[in-house]
């Protein structure tokens, strides 16, 4: 019974551990590409596809330079946003969830 608690307790400290560590994202270039060359996701935070997009992105979502339209109306309203999520780049309006690849295209990030 003893041997059981302590490989219990053992199992939950790695378990938690894993989960705070803090080593870089996987797509952490891409994003930081994509603030670089001043690409923009507007979204909300009840948007079920932004937050998909977000997900694509993972712990890497830190870096993409995002708007959210219930905080910031009037950036909205000047970038033109009529849907969830918007990616501006180069002054253009990519409506809807993106893949990678395309905003990596889009972009010129590779």
């Amino acid at each position: 019974m003893k041997t059981k608690i302590i490989f219990l307790i053992f199992l939950f400290s790695l378990i938690f551990m894993s989960a705070c560590s803090s080593g870089p994202g996987e797509q952490d270039a891409l994003a930081e590409c994509l603030t670089l060359n001043d690409a923009k996701m507007y979204g909300t935070e009840w948007c079920h596809n932004c937050k998909d997009q977000k997900k694509v992105f993972g712990s890497s979502f830190k870096y993409v330079d995002y708007i959210d339209c219930d905080k910031e109306q009037e950036s909205c309203i000047i970038a033109d946003i009529e849907a969830y999520p918007t990616w501006v780049i180069d002054g253009e309006n990519y409506v809807g969830k993106q893949d990678l690849g395309r905003l990596g295209y889009l972009s010129n990030c590779s």
